[in-house]
């Protein structure tokens, strides 16, 4: 056997430190009731929406949709719904 000495306890104190995520997900409905600024507030806390699209997807995320794109988050459009997440956090589409 090598020299190679791994001290699990000290690794997974690491792992703890690097994981700081913050956020849920958040499910709703896009239907034009809910004010366009909580969507913005939802996102910018960090967290992921799963909305369940009731209308034109356009239409209803046109007051949102450029506020999330420019401080870096994501919108996918997906068999009725959106998802929108916010900057660092990606939707893989890889494997539609």
């Amino acid at each position: 056997m090598s020299d190679f000495d791994l001290d699990l306890r000290t690794v997974e104190e690491h792992i703890d430190e690097e994981l700081d995520i913050e956020g849920s997900i958040v499910l709703g409905v896009l239907d034009g009731e809910t004010p366009e600024d909580e969507w913005v507030e939802a996102i910018s806390k960090g967290n992921v929406l799963v909305l369940c699209v009731e209308g034109d997807v356009n239409e209803l995320a046109s007051g949102f949709a450029r506020d999330v794109k420019e401080a870096g988050g994501n919108l996918v459009h997906f068999r009725g719904f959106l998802l929108v997440t916010p900057p660092g956090v990606d939707v893989s589409t890889e494997r539609l």
